[in-house]
């Protein structure tokens, strides 16, 4: 059993024998090794309130405890709005609007989500690193988690690639698809390394994407979708590889005077959360300008 506080310390009641501090951060808690190693060093394993090693015997009824420092972020506070959809002790949830991208790059080194989520912290006093779980691309609107420690952190990137993490998207389409319902299951590549382009082609990964109708408008779909996998520009290729691309993305299809961007917007995500084991689903309300091709 886990449980965080306010102070940022994990506890786990150590509920087996014939284990190490070693074997219940990694095996039960999903800790790195290089992680285990830096809280050891660091002195901040406790094993019954007193500083322990990685290689300590533990017993049914131990409570293991691990503290996580304060740390200085890396990336640049600047006063950025940030729409908070969730936070606690562990998370920081927000709705991403279009036009702004997620993390700095060459071309957007400060004017980010990540800058924004710094400014935040700084002003509450939360001394963390923003640790981003997702990501979406710069005119995807919708749902980013920030994790405020690396435990939380690792554990949803675990989630994520064990595909237990549900994702829901609403993408509006061009033309009016068929089928009410369906499954798109087509591998992705990028044939071309300087090329940001992807393609479906049989020398891909994995590629499977769940859809459903939400209402045709005109010759327009709004499309309810789940991701299984989560591969780049997944949506935008697939939908493009079925004859009906994402309204405005000019990269897998065409500009649109509807809106100034590809009509993709995060909705919903469903998650377990990594210290209370709460069964979590945030929200992300439709954008004004997704709404508005629609009305």
């Amino acid at each position: 059993m886990t449980n965080k506080n306010y102070d940022n310390i994990l506890t786990y009641t150590i509920q087996e024998n014939d284990k190490t501090v070693k074997g219940i951060l990694s095996e039960n808690l999903n800790f790195s090794r290089r992680l285990s190693k830096k809280l050891e060093l660091s002195g901040k394993i406790l094993l019954n309130e007193k500083q322990t090693k990685l290689n300590k015997s533990v017993f049914i009824g131990d409570v293991l405890t691990v503290e996580f420092n304060d740390e200085e972020d890396e990336y640049n506070a600047v006063n950025i709005p940030i729409d908070i959809i969730y936070e606690d002790n562990d998370l920081l949830i927000v709705n991403k609007p279009p036009y702004i991208v997620v993390h700095p790059t060459k071309s957007h080194q400060d004017n980010t989500i990540a800058n924004g989520v710094a400014y935040y912290f700084k002003e509450k006093g939360i001394q963390k690193k923003v640790r981003l779980v997702n990501r979406l691309d710069m005119n995807t609107s919708g749902i980013v988690i920030i994790a405020k420690n690396p435990y939380v952190h690792n554990e949803l990137s675990n989630q994520m690639k064990a595909n237990i993490v549900e994702k829901y998207y609403y993408a509006i389409v061009e033309g009016l698809l068929e089928s009410d319902r369906g499954t798109i299951n087509e591998p992705i590549a990028r044939l071309n390394p300087e090329d940001i382009i992807r393609v479906v082609d049989k020398s891909g990964k994995e590629c499977i994407t769940h859809y459903e109708v939400e209402g045709r408008f005109g010759n327009k779909t709004l499309v309810k979708l789940k991701l299984e996998t989560g591969r780049t520009h997944q949506i935008r290729v697939h939908m493009k590889h079925i004859g009906h691309p994402i309204i405005g993305d000019t990269l897998y299809g065409n500009e649109s005077n509807l809106i100034g961007r590809q009509a993709l917007h995060c909705f919903e995500m469903k998650f377990i959360h990594p210290t209370t084991g709460e069964k979590m689903i945030v929200k992300a309300l439709l954008p004004e300008d997704m709404e508005r091709i629609i009305m």
